[in-house]
């Protein structure tokens, strides 16, 4: 058994000794991105209540039901991130189960926090993705789930998780063409829209928060797909361009009716179709968990060859950690 799955194995242990009655994922940017998923499937598949917060906000906002009987889940990629730190203190200090989600075991995230998740990463080597980020916080959360509400299908889930690499890989294959398209046909775009709901609006957010406007300059905003109508729409035009993926779960009619309408007014729609994903070895019922595994890893593409393309690799900053904010 790995050392990320005994971590998990404690966490559930933990859960199953409290009477969890509220449910918080805290992080900021990237990182609260990568939480917020879990919001949907919680809300959708279990009766606690669940909200995600930006770090800063959890701490100054302080809800009232933090208390000894709620599952608090916090996320830093270096476990530095002095806002999640603090949060995870806070909430440790209420009494509340704590549960760091970082790649660095040893950060002063994780000392904040009363349960550790590592998962692995490098910059140097190819990991094997079923011990990365994404695929241990989805392990983390249907194992949490089963220990909340059990149900077989959490275990079926974990099984069919190990061969995530693979379909990955002939996923990302098959958008391959596409994110090149995608690259070369915006590289001297100012600005690119995306929209989403559901699970993969977080994916959304994170892709123009982090990738293009931290780490490409490009101005960029996130519309969900059941307020497109409420506003953002009267910005569509020809020559606007929207990256949308569309979802294969529950709020799938939100995005369909964004699409219809996109498509008519603006000649630069991309769309990245988790309904035509490929889903070897994943029960029907259980795609839905896997499709922002694999939309983020596709979406990631895009942004690399667009990167490419302008010629700006996406370590390039000129505030972030260069200077004191």
């Amino acid at each position: 058994m790995s050392h990320h799955q005994n971590q998990i194995d404690e966490v559930v242990k933990a859960v199953k000794a409290v009477d969890v009655e509220s449910i918080y994922l805290v992080g900021c940017g990237g990182s609260m991105a990568a939480l917020a998923p879990m919001e949907y499937f919680f809300d959708t598949e279990c009766n606690i209540p669940v909200k995600v917060y930006s770090s800063n906000e959890f701490v100054y906002r302080k809800p009232t039901r933090l208390n000894k009987n709620s599952l608090v889940i916090t996320r830093s990629h270096s476990g530095t991130t002095p806002e999640t730190i603090e949060a995870t203190k806070m909430a440790t200090e209420a009494g509340a189960l704590t549960v760091a989600i970082s790649m660095e075991e040893e950060s002063d995230l994780c000392k904040a926090a009363k349960y550790i998740i590592h998962y692995d990463y490098s910059k140097e080597k190819k990991i094997d993705l079923f011990e990365g980020d994404t695929t241990v916080g989805l392990r983390l959360m249907a194992s949490i789930l089963n220990a909340i509400e059990p149900n077989e299908k959490y275990e079926r889930l974990l099984d069919q998780l190990k061969g995530i690499e693979g379909l990955v890989e002939k996923n990302r294959e098959a958008y391959k063409e596409k994110a090149e398209e995608f690259g070369k046909t915006l590289k001297r775009d100012k600005i690119i829209y995306t929209m989403a709901s559901g699970q993969y609006y977080p994916e959304m957010y994170a892709w123009t928060s982090c990738l293009m406007m931290e780490m490409q300059w490009v101005h960029s905003h996130h519309i969900h797909s059941g307020e497109y109508f409420h506003g953002p729409f009267e910005i569509t035009d020809y020559d606007v361009p929207f990256l949308i993926v569309r979802s294969n779960g529950k709020t799938k009619h939100l995005d369909d009716r964004a699409i219809s309408f996109v498509k008519k007014y603006s000649d630069m729609v991309y769309i990245i179709d988790t309904n035509d994903f490929i889903y070897d070895g994943i029960d029907e019922e259980l795609q839905e968990f896997v499709g922002g595994i694999i939309a983020g890893k596709i979406a990631r593409d895009y942004a690399e060859r667009l990167a490419d393309h302008r010629g700006h690799p996406l370590s390039v900053r000129r505030y972030m950690w260069r200077m004191e904010y």
